[in-house]
């Protein structure tokens, strides 16, 4: 599914021998680059997988996160700061899903100003159907083995925290 590039050398590492020569240690350099093109060929990957679906992968998240909570229903002040994405982000994707059926706005009962989006049944459905093929594709990830891709979870989870993104449990 992934569209080859084909170049006849890693441009990357190219770029990483270049740095080393002009600025000193290029280690930093090309492992955020290489996190960068991984990102692109995974989102890539996802969207494709999630397509026939009507679906990208961050409307694909949200969708999963409404699905975990409790009621099936979240403020989108709580989306945004779950999924980690600009309050626009949220607004957008849940615009999308409810013109796809998948997502209702209702009045939020605890805020009278706020809006929940509640998953449908038809958002539910599109759930269980992207993950099943989600997952049969192992996310785009299939050629890193269990541990591997713990380890990469485990390396990657490091930079968040220091970011800030959540307290250390």
């Amino acid at each position: 599914m992934r569209k080859a590039l084909g170049l006849p050398f890693d441009p990357i590492d190219r770029a990483a021998r270049i740095w080393e020569h002009r600025f000193g240690p290029s280690s930093a350099m090309a492992a955020v680059t290489s996190i960068m093109r991984a990102q692109q060929i995974l989102l890539a990957e996802l969207d494709a997988i999630l397509r026939p679906y009507g679906l990208t992968f961050a409307r694909y998240e949200a969708l999963v996160l409404l699905s975990f909570s409790r009621a099936g229903a979240l403020p989108l002040s709580v989306m945004g700061e779950r999924l980690m994405v600009h309050p626009t982000s949220v607004t957008n994707t849940i615009d999308r899903l409810e013109a796809q059926g998948m997502v209702v706005r209702r009045p939020n009962p605890d805020d009278g100003r706020g809006r929940l989006a509640e998953i449908t049944e038809r958002g539910r459905d599109a759930v269980r159907v992207a993950t099943r093929d989600l997952m049969t594709a192992e996310f785009g990830m299939g050629e890193y083995s269990e541990a591997e891709r713990a380890d990469l979870f485990a390396l990657l989870r490091g930079l968040r925290l220091t970011a800030g993104d959540f307290l250390q449990d």
